[in-house]
Formats: structure tokens, sequence, C-alpha cells
């Protein structure tokens, strides 16, 4: 009688347990939500450097409007490429990559009309980018603040 009075405290115990437990949290879920609440309505402010360059450049400025994600690993990126006098609007289908808790840019000779060819792979942390991009006869590396549109 005790192993069967012993059986059912456990398996009452077992079964509380059971019931207690919170539902597994989607991570990559909570971090692609997160990646999107906060690259949108936002303006990348830096500057890049050439592989060769003993400098860096002048202020760089890439608006966000609004960051979405398609299907897969698939984002849509609506920004303004402000350089010189143009500002042009500019939706941005990109691949993006997760290092851990790191969304990372990667497209890879995606034409933007009137401007070019690039590949590019930058890293989004916090309140900071950095990474690497090339077109057909330059490239180099990019970094700065990520600074939220008031």
């Amino acid at each position: 009688m005790k192993c069967e009075a012993l059986l059912t405290i456990l398996i009452a115990m077992f079964l509380f347990t059971a019931c207690a437990r919170k539902p597994a949290t989607d991570v990559q879920a909570r971090l692609e939500e997160t990646f999107q609440q906060s690259m949108s309505g936002v303006t990348l402010v830096g500057h890049s450097m050439g592989p060769k360059d003993e400098g860096v450049a002048g202020e760089e400025r890439y608006v966000i409007e609004k960051v979405s994600k398609l299907r897969g690993d698939t984002w849509l990126i609506h920004t303004r490429i402000q350089f010189g006098t143009h500002d042009i609007p500019v939706p941005l289908p990109v691949s993006i990559k997760w290092a851990g808790d790191t969304p990372m840019i990667s497209l890879t000779d995606l034409t933007i009309p009137g401007l070019g060819t690039y590949t590019a792979r930058v890293l989004f942390y916090r309140d900071q980018y950095a990474g690497t991009w090339s077109s057909k006869d330059h490239g180099g590396q990019v970094f700065g603040k990520i600074v939220r549109q008031q």
C-alpha cells in the first residue's frame, strides 16, 4: 500500500509540474519582432572607408522608414538613400541572417536601379551597425549609429 501511495504522490507531482510549465517561447519570433520595431523609423548615420583609404569618408545617412519580414529570411527594407543632392526612396529586398541575437543584412549582387549593383554584409547590434560592402569598382567598410527619428 505504501508503494501505491508513493506512486500516486509522484504522479500527482508530475502532473502538477507539467501543468505549471509556461508554454515555450519562440525566441526567433521575438528577435525578429524586436528587429522590425527597432529598425523602423530610424536613420543610419555613419561613415565608410575603402580598403586602401587612410581616412574616413564624410557622413552618410540612410533613412529606414520601415522594415518588414516577407518570408523565410527575406525582408523588405523601405529606405531612402541620401548622398550628395540625391534622396531616393528604395525598397530593398534583403536576406537577414542571424548570429545568435545579432541580425545581419546579407545581399549579393543586388541591382538598385540608377545606383548600381552591390554586395554587402552589415551587422546591427543595439544602437550601432558595421559591415562591408562592394560594387563593381569600389567598396569598403561601413559603420555608425542607428538614430531613432523624432
